[in-house]
């Protein structure tokens, strides 16, 4: 692997006034060769996360398998605690009387399902994360507000410092940023 070539950049941030500019650069950086880029916007943007190749997850498969080990550690340790544990035998009912099983059952199908959702988000997104370098940019906190941007980082194989930052000032941002590490 190739070590990184600006130390201390971790990338260039370019402004814009609406999602629409937004959409197009990313498009555009896309289409250009990038692939280690990101977006930051006020509000979820779907068209956003398609233009930057951000295309399914993982995160169903993470409940799908919370949810079956939540039911299957549910019917289990009901198995376990009515059939070898401690069975007893009340009104002659059998001992695996699965019906009576399907609330516990379906309860910890569900909480383990949820916490492995919460859980499995946080992993992927890789939080929490306290600090990022995008929060050193200049004007990067109008993001949560009324701006957009871009963010080509150094470590992308096609980025060149003077090559990047002349085709992110192509694309008529309200401004270029350095995104000091």
């Amino acid at each position: 692997m190739e070590p990184r070539r600006h130390v201390g950049l971790y990338g260039l941030m370019a402004e814009f006034d609406n999602s629409e500019q937004l959409i197009r650069a990313s498009h555009e950086a896309r289409a250009k060769g990038y692939r280690k880029l990101d977006a930051f916007t006020p509000y979820p943007i779907e068209e956003v996360s398609e233009a930057l190749g951000h295309h399914g997850s993982k995160l169903p498969l993470i409940v799908l398998i919370g949810g079956i080990l939540g039911a299957l550690g549910g019917f289990g340790l009901q198995y376990w605690v009515s059939v070898i544990e401690y069975p007893l035998n009340v009104g002659g009912r059998p001992l695996n009387s699965w019906i009576a099983f399907i609330p516990v059952t379906f309860e910890t199908t569900i909480l383990l399902a949820s916490l492995s959702a919460v859980l499995g988000m946080l992993a992927l997104n890789g939080l929490p994360k306290p600090y990022h370098p995008v929060f050193n940019a200049e004007r990067f906190a109008l993001a949560s507000r009324d701006r957009y941007f871009l963010c080509i980082e150094t470590a992308d194989p096609g980025f060149d410092r003077q090559g990047t930052e002349s085709f992110v000032k192509g694309l008529d941002p309200g401004g270029v940023y350095e995104v000091e590490n």
